[in-house]
């Protein structure tokens, strides 16, 4: 078997579709359902059900999230509910679907996603994923190999979380032109830079799909590349992580 349903939990949005893993293609259209308010586990745990019951799933399923994953328990969820820290969302998934449940942080499935797949396939050296979306996701690679949970979306931009100025999210809020919110997005990634000195940065999120309004404005040393598999790289890459052993 080579298929692998995929769900990614955002803050706004949970998406799903089967992957095949060996060639990182989504096998069917995605479905989309908004997620729940307040995303609370109660709320969330019946749409991931939804999800699989619309693609009568019955095989192993790789899920992402948007915070610090252990072990399958959640250490932080700063863009869905503070309910979900110290759940065990391995099991508590399993117990509401019925099935063996994979969970990883959203930013390294769309990583691991990129890496294999994408922009970041055959990269040597450093590579720095970043999702833009509701917060600023990361996944941090070294000749391949991740580096798992990083969160270089809360490092102090301007005594702030950089998500809260340089997120998609921030822009729409913020009412801000391409010019300003790139101006916003160089100044994050530029303290990215002295801090990894990365040779790639991937600009992953739904936003990827309009990389034409932003890459040309911004002044980096490393290549800036959109992501490959724009938003479907998470579902991909939480795919990738239930692959049977």
């Amino acid at each position: 078997m080579t298929d692998i349903l995929g769900i990614d939990i955002g803050g706004t949005g949970i998406k799903a579709a089967p992957v095949d893993v060996t060639a990182g293609q989504l096998t069917a259209e995605r479905l989309k359902i908004d997620t729940p308010q307040p995303p609370v586990p109660a709320a969330v745990g019946p749409v991931v059900k939804q999800l699989i019951s619309h693609f009568k799933w019955t095989g192993p399923v790789g899920m992402t999230f948007p915070g610090v994953v252990t072990k399958g328990v959640i250490r932080t969820a700063p863009n869905l509910n503070p309910a979900w820290v110290g759940v065990d969302a391995a099991e508590f998934f399993g117990g509401v679907t019925n099935t063996a449940v994979s969970v990883v942080n959203d930013a390294d499935a769309a990583g691991l996603a990129e890496v294999k797949f994408g922009a970041g396939k055959d990269q040597p050296g450093t590579v720095l994923m970043l999702t833009l979306g509701t917060g600023i996701g990361s996944a941090l690679f070294y000749n391949g190999e991740l580096v798992p949970n990083t969160e270089f979306g809360h490092i102090e931009i301007h005594g702030e979380d950089a998500e809260r100025r340089a997120s998609e999210h921030a822009r729409e809020i913020d009412d801000l032109s391409w010019s300003k919110w790139a101006n916003r997005l160089d100044s994050y990634l530029d303290k990215m830079e002295a801090l990894l000195w990365p040779d790639l940065i991937i600009i992953g999120g739904g936003i990827s799909r309009k990389s034409d309004k932003f890459l040309h404005r911004l002044s980096l040393r490393a290549t800036v590349v959109p992501a490959a598999l724009h938003n479907d790289a998470g579902i991909v890459g939480a795919a990738m992580t239930a692959i049977p052993a």
